[in-house]
């Protein structure tokens, strides 16, 4: 999962891509990187960091120009090296940079293509160079001097015809303008907007709503399931459905967890999908437990808190701030490493002991992962003095990696894999545990947006909707990227920082 943007303006974009970066942090907290075109110039700052730390004034005086585009990374393909940070770059043809949100589910296939077919060389492990390197390949195809918009609606055809998988991507061509893309099934979120100024519209493209609102952008839609669109440097938009686009699909964890309440997502507003997941699991909640003695609920922080608050309201009981949070540390689920993440819970949750002491209490949290964060968690409310702890999630029983941009990739991690509730329930600790169903999540969701009928829900029921997934491709893909294969490679940066830093990087 990563955060994107694109922009084309009548002024500098440094500032404006920063500022937006920032508003689509909780995409990326791995690494950051601006790339900006003036006048035919590239200007490029990437790093791995959070964006405080990666762009400092000295870089922020050189990234001028009146394009440009920027990205926020987690690493869910590939290493943590900086080598991976976007966004990438070939030089042939026109000069091309791209930052992408997503993971290809034929990257091994592509890889092997473009060496011995195109004769392009692959510097990293990232099917995000992969993704750039097969769209400068069809648009070199094109041949022509000057790219019209068919040009590159034409390579973005091409792409669809080569990349499987869930993919967003915004691409940068020197001196002609920005493009944005998308999978043709929708999985991974992309929209654009526009702003009237003095000089006339100005564009950006990007992974939520809220970085448009942030920067004065008006929402014009979302990007369509196989669309391109393009802005020229004129500011003229351009754009076209380059395949033929399959089911509606998008991931129903952008609902769940990954967006920002404020956005909206596919016309779906989060926070309201939100609030109709903590009355659907109030509901379950009530059938199952009629006879609770819940005496408060309590969120744990951030993303439940809506849901929370909702459930509490519906179920009639008191909610309350039981968990004060550390901004400062980044999400566990994503952390490699069992005890790295058992650290960080500790560092990033600290417990409110009057909510606790003597309570029955219910802990609602958006999901449950690799169960680690929920573990410690219920210890604390313990320790706390909670009565009892009770756990509800506002997600179902996540069982299966995920394949399209969400960094679960090993079914051996995931708590719930091959378990029931109730063991799961005794794994973490809880006096009982509560899952939301399936069919409730997904309708939660749709009511915002009833002409999407189907989701993207592969980590709760094993669907992989572009039809390229079977046993043997998750457990090379459970080999690569599980835990240890992450420590390995970590230990590989590392060791090797210097050889493998970023051919374009500016220190």
């Amino acid at each position: 999962m990563c955060g994107l943007v694109g922009v084309v303006t009548s002024v500098d974009v440094g500032v404006c891509l920063y500022d937006t970066l920032t508003v689509l942090q909780h995409r990326g907290q791995d690494a950051a990187g601006i790339m900006t075109s003036d006048n035919g110039k590239l200007n490029l700052r990437k790093d791995n960091g959070l964006i405080k730390d990666v762009f400092r004034t000295r870089h922020m005086r050189r990234l001028t120009g009146q394009m440009g585009i920027g990205h926020v990374r987690y690493p869910t393909a590939g290493s943590t090296s900086p080598a991976l940070a976007q966004p990438f770059y070939v030089n042939s043809p026109y000069g091309l940079a791209l930052a992408h949100n997503g993971n290809l589910t034929n990257t091994e296939e592509l890889s092997r293509d473009l060496f011995k077919a195109d004769l392009r060389h692959i510097n990293t492990d990232s099917d995000s160079e992969v993704l750039l390197n097969v769209f400068a390949h069809e648009l070199q195809r094109r041949g022509n001097i000057k790219p019209t918009p068919e040009d590159l609606f034409a390579a973005v055809s091409g792409v669809h015809d080569r990349c499987r998988g869930g993919f967003a991507a915004v691409v940068m061509i020197t001196g002609y303008g920005i493009l944005g893309f998308r999978d043709r099934n929708g999985i991974r979120p992309l929209v654009f907007g526009s702003r009237q100024t003095d000089n006339g519209n100005e564009y950006m493209i990007a992974s939520e709503s809220v970085a448009l609102d942030s920067q004065g952008f008006n929402l014009d839609r979302d990007v369509a399931p196989g669309e391109a669109v393009f802005i020229d440097v004129n500011g003229t938009l351009h754009s076209k459905v380059c395949t033929e686009p399959g089911d509606h699909t998008p991931c129903i964890f952008e609902q769940v967890y990954f967006a920002r309440p404020d956005s909206l997502m596919d016309g779906i507003s989060v926070y309201k999908a939100r609030l109709r997941m903590g009355e659907k699991l109030a509901d379950k909640l009530k059938r199952l437990r009629p006879n609770h003695d819940i005496d408060v609920v309590i969120p744990i922080p951030d993303t439940s808190r809506t849901s929370a608050l909702e459930l509490a309201n519906r179920l009639g009981l008191k909610y309350r701030e039981g968990f004060v949070k550390n901004r400062y540390i980044g999400r566990t689920f994503i952390m490699p490493g069992q005890s790295q993440r058992k650290k960080s819970v500790r560092q990033k949750l600290n417990a409110i002991e009057l909510e606790f002491r003597g309570k029955n209490v219910l802990l609602v949290d958006d999901s449950i992962v690799r169960g680690t964060t929920s573990k410690q968690i219920i210890q604390m409310a313990r320790e706390a003095g909670a009565n009892k702890v009770y756990f509800a999630s506002a997600a179902p029983p996540i069982r299966y990696p995920n394949v399209y941009g969400i960094d679960m990739p090993a079914a051996s991690e995931l708590i719930a894999a091959g378990k029931t509730n109730s063991e799961v329930e005794e794994l973490i600790g809880a006096d009982w545990l509560v899952y939301q169903d399936l069919d409730d999540l997904i309708a939660a969701a749709a009511e915002g947006n009833p002409t999407i009928s189907r989701y993207e829900c592969s980590v709760f029921d094993g669907e992989y909707i572009t039809g390229d997934v079977d046993e043997m491709y998750l457990k090379r893909l459970e080999n690569i990227r599980n835990d240890a294969a992450k420590q390995s490679k970590k230990n590989g940066s590392a060791k090797h920082h210097n050889l493998v830093s970023d051919l374009h990087s500016d220190g």
